[in-house]
């Protein structure tokens, strides 16, 4: 039985080897965050629109 996998990446800006970022969907909800990296660490965070609110990309099941 496979699992099926909660996020999705859907857009990546490398910006050199060692740093970037990434726009990652929540297949059950929708909501995309925005993962940003940069040596070892980095950040996974809602990314919001002009008014605050949590960007939703429509999800196909």
């Amino acid at each position: 039985m496979a699992k099926e996998k909660r996020f999705e990446k859907t857009y990546i800006q490398s910006e050199s080897l060692t740093g970037g970022m990434e726009i990652w969907v929540d297949t059950q909800t929708g909501v995309n965050h925005l993962y940003r990296w940069s040596g070892y660490s980095g950040g996974m965070t809602p990314l919001l629109d002009r008014d605050g609110k949590p960007v939703v990309t429509t999800v196909e099941r």
